[in-house]
């Protein structure tokens, strides 16, 4: 049994499938810029601002944004599991390139964190917005 209500998973999934379209159609669009294609490249990238549109739109009916502080606190929380739980243990069950892929991940993911914990400074030192 789901410990969040029906509605909030099926939000959840329905998000999670349009921000991954979202992203593979990004893919599309550098890989279409690589092979010399720059108008099929626009095309993708506005297919995945449609995507990103919904994935946005079905977030906030989850009621997962929040705003300011709070947004900030449950993205700190987020990269620190990815950080400390989920991407070790991918890595620990795969070699080669997957591994390898994942090893970078891990390394962009300590930045992001430090600079999640330095926004939130700067909010909670902030009566307004930040610099």
């Amino acid at each position: 049994m789901s410990r969040i209500p029906r509605f909030q998973e099926h939000l959840k999934t329905g998000f999670t499938a349009e921000a991954v379209s979202a992203a593979r159609y990004r893919a599309f669009a550098d890989r279409a810029v690589r092979d010399g294609l720059p108008k099929l490249a626009e095309r993708w990238r506005a297919a995945a601002e449609s995507k990103d549109a919904l994935a946005v739109r079905l977030l906030e009916a989850a009621e997962q944004v929040n705003g300011q502080e709070l947004d900030v606190v449950a993205a700190i929380a987020e990269e620190r599991y990815e950080n400390d739980i989920l991407y070790p243990k991918m890595i620990h069950d795969v070699e080669g390139e997957a591994a390898e892929a994942l090893g970078s991940v891990v390394a962009a993911q300590k930045g992001h964190l430090e600079q999640l914990e330095s926004l939130r400074r700067e909010l909670g030192a902030s009566t307004g917005d930040v610099r």
